[in-house]
């Protein structure tokens, strides 16, 4: 089977994460095809490559002198060859970069993180670097032309039978260079086992997969051991991702399951998503708990509202016209709300109430701001009648108010509004009584 490996930048930090990526890489003969991402943090406070290449060409643009900068970034790289006995001549290869970077793309710039890092871990692996932008194919539009990208792919493969690729980066078919968004390590390792048919995605990160909570609100939360696709995207929506989003939908589409894992700790069992659960994973009911605070909602009320064809329409079009992205829509027989991010409107919430009034004549409008949502996430609550009512009566016991309530079509989860100052609190009590409580293992069970 080929399992694709992808390490992020906490793994390729410094020279001892490079010695934790050989023993893993060299654990399985699987991994054959690796991808990493630039070196990232060493410790607390410490910058991130790609942020310091993003400061370079910051100075560039500014006409500020970069030398003292690109020399910090060349001794990171210096300090792992030294320390991992490397032949790699990185003074040299730096110094020719250094010499032109005024006159390179900020894509180009910025893309030498992954290149150089991918380098060295190439070398100290002893396997063959393939640079990104000669099979990772974009149209000019920004959308990867996958049919080109796996030719490439696999004909590299056929004839080197495994190799490093840097991510983050490829270039369009005149060989101009082009970035992916932040995070586009997640994205390029995706597509490179969607274009190999890869039995497996590993993701290694400086976490053991999904928590079944924020750890910074309830302490020790449960690891998620399995988990949908589906229930992956309602909790990464609220905020709960190890993952870049981007990165699940080359394999999705494909049937590859990702396996998120943790390159300081490999025997953790980690999280494997994929598409659909197996019956004996139908233990838990529910799979995890995420939110943010701040979103504000919009409730407007009028008589008859049911029998007015393109009530709501026009109503969404005022956000529209401010550029206002719409969170939820909860609806009643005469009324309905409009739940958005607090963010994004906080300097035009007065002018879209004031033409919300005039364009629907409304009998009320009615703002609620600091509300807080929660999305309740669990493949199984649609199996086990009365979820949602114990759930409203467990947060009613603790004197917590709920100021809205939706549900996901697929009824994977419930979303809850609450006031920002009973947030945190209601998330543990969710966690305490059913996650907690209710959650069974697969460890346990067997």
């Amino acid at each position: 089977m080929i399992k694709v490996s992808k390490f992020g930048g906490s793994s390729v930090a410094e020279a001892s994460q490079f010695k934790k990526v050989k023993s893993i890489v060299k654990a399985d003969p699987d991994r054959r095809f690796i991808v990493v991402s630039a070196a990232g943090k060493r410790f607390s406070g410490d910058n991130k490559l790609t942020d310091l290449l993003l400061l370079v060409n910051a100075h560039i643009e500014y006409h500020v002198d970069c030398t003292s900068l690109l020399k910090t970034i060349e001794q990171r790289f210096v300090d792992i060859r030294d320390e991992l006995g490397l032949k790699y001549p990185i003074e040299e290869k730096f110094e020719e970069f250094s010499s032109v970077v005024s006159s390179l793309s900020p894509e180009y710039i910025v893309s030498r993180g992954e290149w150089f890092t991918g380098q060295l871990m190439a070398e100290y692996l002893g396997i063959p670097f393939v640079d990104a932008a000669d099979v990772i194919v974009f149209h000019h539009d920004g959308t990867v032309d996958m049919e080109r990208t796996a030719t490439h792919v696999k004909d590299a493969a056929a004839r080197l039978g495994g190799f490093l690729l840097p991510g983050f980066y490829g270039s369009t078919v005149d060989g101009t260079l082009k970035l992916f968004q932040r995070g586009g390590g997640d994205i390029t390792g995706a597509i490179l086992a969607r274009c190999l048919d890869a039995g497996v995605y590993e993701n290694w990160t400086d976490v053991s997969g999904f928590l079944a909570a924020d750890p910074r609100i309830v302490d020790n939360p449960r690891s998620i051991h399995r988990i949908t696709f589906d229930e992956m995207r309602e909790l990464s929506y609220m905020g709960a991702s190890v993952l870049q989003e981007e990165a699940i939908f080359p394999v999705r589409e494909v049937g590859i399951p990702i396996q998120i894992k943790n390159t300081n700790d490999p025997s953790a069992q980690g999280t494997v998503i994929r598409e659909t659960a197996t019956e004996h994973e139908r233990e838990h009911l529910i799979t995890g708990i995420a939110g943010k605070k701040d979103f504000m909602a919009i409730h407007v009320q009028k008589a008859h509202m049911s029998n007015s064809v393109g009530f709501v329409r026009r109503a969404l079009s005022v956000f529209e016209r401010y550029g206002v992205s719409v969170e939820h829509i909860p609806t009643g027989v005469d009324s309905f709300g409009i739940v958005v991010n607090g963010a994004d409107v906080k300097d035009t919430i007065y002018s879209i109430v004031n033409d919300l009034r005039q364009e629907l004549k409304p009998d009320s409008i009615n703002v609620i701001d600091s509300l807080a949502l929660i999305s309740v996430v669990g493949r199984n609550m649609s199996r086990r009648a009365g979820t949602s009512g114990r759930i409203f009566g467990v947060l009613g016991e603790a004197g917590i108010n709920i100021r809205m309530i939706t549900q996901s079509s697929q009824e994977i989860s419930i979303i809850l509004g609450v006031n920002n100052s009973d947030f945190a609190r209601a998330i543990k009590v969710i966690y305490d009584n059913f996650v907690e409580s209710e959650y069974v293992s697969l460890d346990e069970k067997n």
